[in-house]
Parts: C-alpha cells; sequence; structure tokens
C-alpha cells in the first residue's frame, strides 16, 4: 500500500513539491486548494506525465479535505507570497489566519500526520502550527534549513567552479534575514571552506544566501521562489517516508537547545519516518551563538504577535 501525501495549496510552490513526490512513485497525492479548478488541473496534468516518468502514483485535486483523510504526511503551502518590497514579517497576521484554518483541516481527517510547513513568516508559522494541532514536536517541522544551505551550496560552487555534490553546508537560525550560516561547517569534499577562499568572499555569499529570497522576489516582480523551495519540501517528505535518517536542517520548536526555550528555530535534525527523531546540538562558537539567539528572539517577537498563550 503507497503512502499518502497531502499538499496544501496548489500555487506554484505546493504544485511542484506535489510533482516532485508523485514522480517518485512511492506516495499518492492529494493537492488541495480554495480556487476552484486549479488543484483539480494541475492535479490531471501531473496525472499524465505519470508514463512519461514511469510513475504510477495516483494524484488526486480537490477543493475540500476529505479526499485527504489519513495522510502520513501533509506539506503547507498555502498563504500570501512575498511581494517586491515587503518583508516575511508583514506576512504574518494574513497567513496566520489561512495557518489556523488550515491546521484544524489538517488535525482532523489526518491526525496521525507528519505536518511540514512552507509557508512564511516560516517559523512563526510552524509555532503557530504545533499550537492549533497539538501535535508532540516532532511531527512539526518547517522547511528552511534545507532551502538556505541549497542556496549557500549553490554560491559556494559556483564561486569555487566546482560541483554542487561536492559541496555540503549548514544554515542555522530563522528562515529570513536572521539565518546563521556556518561557514565552519561548510565543506566541499570534507574540507571547509575557510580552507578554500577568503573572508570577504565567504562574507559575500554568507549575505547573499541571507538574502537569497529577496534576490528572487526583486527579480520576477509579480512572485517568490518555488523550484527551489518545493524541491526542498519534497525532500523532507522523502526522507520521512522512506524512513531515510537524514541529517538536515529543519526548523523544529526547542525546549533548551541551543540555550534555545519554548522557539521554533532551524538547526539540524535526524529525519525518519517518525519526523524529527534526534536534534543535533553542534558546537557553535560564542559569535554563532550570539547569532542564534538574535535569531531566536526575531521568532519569538513574531510570536507574541500573534499571542498564541
Amino acid at each position: 500500500m503507497k503512502s499518502k501525501v497531502t499538499v496544501v495549496g496548489a500555487g506554484n510552490v505546493g504544485a511542484t513539491c506535489a510533482e516532485r513526490v508523485a514522480e517518485k512513485g512511492y506516495a499518492d497525492v492529494v493537492l488541495v486548494d480554495i480556487v476552484e479548478g486549479m488543484p483539480q488541473g494541475k492535479a490531471l496534468d501531473m496525472l499524465q506525465s505519470g508514463p512519461v516518468l514511469r510513475s504510477d502514483a495516483r494524484i488526486t485535486g480537490t477543493n475540500s479535505y476529505e479526499p485527504t483523510a489519513g495522510s502520513d504526511v501533509v506539506v503547507v503551502t498555502s498563504g500570501v507570497a512575498r511581494k517586491p518590497g515587503m518583508s516575511r514579517d508583514d506576512l504574518l497576521l494574513t497567513n496566520m489566519k489561512i495557518i489556523q484554518s488550515v491546521t484544524d483541516q489538517v488535525v482532523k481527517y489526518s491526525p496521525n500526520c507528519v505536518l511540514i510547513m512552507v509557508t512564511n513568516p516560516l517559523d512563526a508559522m510552524v509555532q503557530l502550527a504545533l499550537h492549533v494541532s497539538k501535535f508532540p514536536r516532532h511531527r512539526v517541522i518547517g522547511m528552511s534549513g534545507i532551502l538556505d544551505s541549497a542556496r549557500f551550496r549553490t554560491f559556494i560552487a559556483a564561486e569555487l567552479g566546482v560541483s554542487v555534490e561536492d559541496v555540503s553546508a549548514f544554515v542555522l537560525g530563522g528562515h529570513g534575514d536572521q539565518m546563521v550560516p556556518l561557514p565552519r561547517y561548510s565543506t566541499v569534499n570534507g574540507i571547509p571552506i575557510t580552507e578554500l577562499l577568503p573572508k570577504a568572499s565567504i562574507d559575500k555569499l554568507v549575505d547573499r544566501t541571507a538574502k537569497g529570497g529577496g534576490e528572487i522576489v526583486a527579480l520576477l516582480k509579480t512572485g517568490s521562489a518555488f523550484y527551489a523551495p518545493g524541491a526542498a519540501a519534497a525532500q523532507m517528505v522523502d526522507a520521512i517516508l522512506l524512513d531515510r535518517k537524514r541529517v538536515l536542517p529543519c526548523a523544529v520548536y526547542l525546549e533548551g537547545e541551543y540555550g534555545i526555550k519554548d522557539t521554533v528555530v532551524g538547526v539540524p535534525v535526524t529525519l525518519g519516518r517518525k519526523g524529527v527523531e534526534k536534534v543535533w546540538q553542534i558546537a557553535v562558537t560564542p559569535q554563532e551563538e550570539i547569532l542564534l539567539q538574535n535569531s531566536a528572539r526575531a521568532v519569538q517577537e513574531l510570536v507574541e504577535i500573534m499571542k498564541l498563550k
């Protein structure tokens, strides 16, 4: 029996994620959106790509949550996307209402699922979904560090003229301007980039990574990134459903790790069938700890605005 994945939000991010999951063939996919006809049309289009991709995954588009019942993983991408000049924080109150409603429906129909949040401002939306769902923390996870690390890896590979396959990178902290790239843990085939690039070059790559989403928004003018976010969310689904025990940077509710409590922050975790199976506490320098604490405070400020308690 195939696993079942629901993707809430049939916009660019959701559709990209749904397609990448469906093409693997190990899970059936339900695509949900409030816009009549859009999830149905996109699902039918994806379904017809099955013979080409050699995937027998069933893909269903719907405007209601009944067909999502019993999902193993639910990916939430719904919400208002950023526009030029808009920060992730500006999205908070609008997307808060959307995520509250979505989470209620997810819990109603898939009470045992692992919930992956993609909607921005991401860390705050993870904390909101955790609060509304009442799920344990290992079953509510945010897609942030995977995307940010992918951007960092892309820029490192381009700077050094090497394959992205040989580049590993970690970006911790909140998803946004307060993210914390860790050059010491970023390597090319095991060699730290601090041994390969001057500090000035690394600083430029770090700055570009932190502004990576905004750079794409400015170029597109009428939308935001979706190929890389969709791929990153699909990688999380893959790690969970196939129980791959991948160590990936994800947004998770911390209970004292890194000196941070009761706040969602991006840190390295092991992802497996149960969701987050381990939170890894790696050594950070005093400066990195300050940056991580600052990132946590930025998330806490948003949580206070939402008045979850």
